[in-house]
């Protein structure tokens, strides 16, 4: 049966936080596992998570989550790398993917779920969350561009996608910024913990 899929990106190097974000602790869990309980509360059916730098550590903390797992051998090369690593990984028969960034814990259930909705009523290939005129995440593909984007230039991303098929492209109105935030450095890190 094909289903809509989580893709989380959790590979990068976190340079410019200085050590691994994602194992940071946050509300009583690391980073990586309130976006994976944020994810698994919404209506995707089946989650994949990124893995690059950090690998081991990573792993061993969300052994007991139900997501699958795979390895971007190659997450030196940046963001899209690990895209194209999820994408490989997905079964030829799925409906959509969403992406995830792995340092964005505030994308709640609810966020994830308006996304699909506005994908199943629309009929539209590109759904991205907005807050004002800001796109944010999860950005939601479907399978149909499963090609495209194994074809993306790593110079240009998946904004790229966005543009090449306007036409095919709905945002989706979330109210709240949390579409927006991600956990880049000591400084936001410190304002989560406030």
């Amino acid at each position: 049966m094909s289903e809509i899929w989580a893709i989380i990106l959790a590979a990068g190097e976190s340079k410019r936080m200085g050590f691994p974000k994602m194992l940071l602790p946050l509300r009583g869990m690391t980073i990586i596992e309130q976006v994976i309980g944020n994810v698994i509360n919404s209506q995707v059916g089946e989650t994949v998570v990124v893995l690059g730098a950090e690998r081991d550590e990573i792993q061993k903390v969300i052994k007991n989550w139900p997501v699958k797992h795979c390895n971007n051998e190659i997450y030196k090369e940046g963001m899209l790398s690990s895209v194209k690593c999820g994408f490989r990984f997905l079964p030829h028969d799925f409906e959509a993917a969403l992406i995830f960034p792995g340092d964005q814990p505030h994308v709640r259930p609810e966020i994830t779920d308006r996304v699909i909705s506005a994908f199943r009523l629309s009929g539209k290939g590109i759904v991205v969350p907005v807050y004002g005129n800001k796109r944010g995440h999860p950005l939601l593909i479907s399978s149909r561009y499963r090609e495209e984007v194994m074809l993306l230039d790593p110079g240009e991303g998946l904004r790229a996608l966005a543009r090449n098929f306007s036409d095919d492209v709905l945002e989706v109105e979330t109210g709240t910024t949390d579409i927006l935030k991600d956990i880049d450095d000591q400084e936001d890190y410190l304002i989560e913990l406030k």
